[in-house]
């Protein structure tokens, strides 16, 4: 009887030391803390997630369109920064006369009249398309923006030079090492631009292949962070930040984040100490965790108002305002 009284009570004393040891509030928060807002393809027609897969078509999926701006276009870009964005995430392809079309489906079926694989294309052609042409909010009943978006699909260098003193982050949709060449080519060219590619990430050939020939660049991978996340779970209780945690940007969704030892404060100090940055996504389970964003004041509300990474957000012209307490932008009407 003493000895399981006295090893229930050495249990509960282990149980103790970890839970005090990992307890977030240990660490205050820092002095400095701040947040910054990734806009997600700039502000665009969101839709619902349900049953989301990759090849689903997401633009005959979208709620009733309440502004008239479709995703990566320059004025979807301009107005997720003047709606607080701090970057802007976009998404590239390259095309078969050697530029990088802004475009987030491998193929263009989807949202245009045309058909293909995006890079199987010249700028020209797919500046042609119409890349409103497929939207619809009721079943293809009607298509709001069908004839308003003919060759607006822009080119990175013309986004890179309308916005040159902004931050993008460029998503590479392949795993050809050829588009890290492209990208640091573009910058070897441009240097003025540098400061504008704030980071890479997607396929992890081209992503490592811009992060080995562009200094400083933000990159990580879909494999590393699940790897870090994982490892982290079982034995960040240690106070251990895994190979896989360090150096990096660490993509954790908000529901998840209750759980990781040491949230919200002991984490972020850890990961700051081994070279990483947090970056805040919407709700595991919400559809891709690697898009699903914080996209409502609800959800929002989850944040510590303390924390000092990234929020990445789907619906900036609603978090940008709600979080850094500036007016919301007027946005243009549907067409």
């Amino acid at each position: 009887m003493k000895k399981r009284y006295w090893a229930g009570l050495v249990a509960v004393g282990l149980v103790a030391v970890v839970y005090f040891y990992n307890a977030g509030w240990r660490v205050g928060p820092q002095a400095d803390a701040s947040v910054q807002l990734i806009a997600h393809r700039g502000v665009h027609q969101t839709y619902h997630r349900e049953n989301l897969d990759n090849d689903t078509c997401t633009a005959e999926r979208i709620y009733a369109p309440t502004h008239g701006l479709q995703e990566n276009t320059i004025a979807s870009m301009q107005a997720a920064f003047a709606s607080g964005a701090d970057i802007v995430e976009l998404d590239v392809h390259p095309t078969t006369d050697g530029q990088f079309a802004v475009m987030h489906d491998w193929t263009v079926d989807c949202r245009t009249e045309g058909t293909g694989e995006t890079r199987s294309h010249s700028m020209a052609e797919l500046r042609a398309l119409d890349i409103g042409y497929g939207y619809t909010a009721d079943g293809g009943a009607t298509h709001p923006f069908r004839g308003h978006y003919v060759g607006q699909m822009p080119e990175l260098t013309e986004v890179l030079s309308a916005m040159p003193e902004q931050r993008f982050l460029v998503n590479f949709k392949s795993r050809e090492q050829r588009e890290g060449d492209m990208l640091a080519a573009l910058v070897t060219e441009h240097p003025e631009w540098r400061s504008a590619i704030w980071g890479a990430y997607g396929g992890d050939e081209p992503t490592y292949r811009a992060a080995g020939l562009i200094e400083d660049l933000n990159v990580w991978s879909r494999r590393g962070l699940v790897d870090c996340l994982t490892q982290y779970v079982g034995l960040g209780w240690t106070g251990f930040v895994p190979e896989a945690c360090r150096n990096t940007k660490v993509m954790v969704p908000i529901n998840i984040a209750p759980f990781l030892w040491g949230w919200p404060n002991l984490i972020q100090q850890r990961m700051a100490d081994a070279g990483s940055e947090i970056i805040l996504l919407g709700p595991f389970g919400a559809g891709d965790p690697g898009t699903a964003g914080i996209d409502d004041v609800e959800t929002l509300a989850q944040v510590p108002r303390d924390f000092h990474g990234y929020v990445w957000t789907n619906r900036i012209e609603v978090i940008g305002p709600a979080w850094k307490s500036i007016p919301a932008i007027e946005l243009p009407p549907v067409p």
